[in-house]
């Protein structure tokens, strides 16, 4: 009855360690409990058996745990959760479309110094080089930097 125990707790232990390698990658609870029913096993074999079997039910799960970790990294697991794409767009990529420095428009709100204003038949946030400039003020670009329109009187 010891070894059924032992062997249950021991093999239970290995299942939560591989389910977590295969399945579930980075939760780490399923991991942990699976060390956690290995160690118990190991432990009740101290317990219950004489030293050199306990002894080598501790070499085997370590020889079991240790090649189930090495799979699960050799078998290429991992590279299914991992990303392998990168983006390379970005937020308002195409926001300067139709824009050139010196092109006239008004503004449609205060700018204090941001606010809004129209260049040709769109409205776009900019920044006033000069300061304070209130509603239906004509304007010029000044500057396209950094996402950020520059505009002055």
């Amino acid at each position: 009855m010891t070894a059924l125990i032992i062997i249950s707790l021991v093999v239970f232990g290995a299942i939560l360690l591989l389910a977590e390698i295969i399945f579930i990658p980075g939760t780490t609870l399923i991991g942990l409990l699976g060390l956690v029913f290995t160690a118990v096993g190991v432990f009740y074999a101290y317990k219950e058996l004489e030293a050199s079997s306990a002894s080598l039910v501790f070499a085997g799960t370590a020889v079991i745990n240790g090649g189930l970790l090495i799979f699960g990294f050799k078998s290429g697991m991992w590279s299914r959760f991992s990303l392998k794409d990168t983006n390379t767009s970005r937020t308002f990529d195409d926001r300067f479309v139709g824009l050139q420095v010196g092109q006239e428009g008004r503004t449609k709100s205060d700018c204090k110094p941001f606010g809004k204003a129209e260049f040709g038949d769109k409205i776009y946030e900019v920044k006033s080089e000069g300061g304070f400039l209130a509603t239906n003020t004509p304007v010029y670009i000044y500057r396209l930097e950094n996402n950020k329109i520059i505009i002055k009187q």
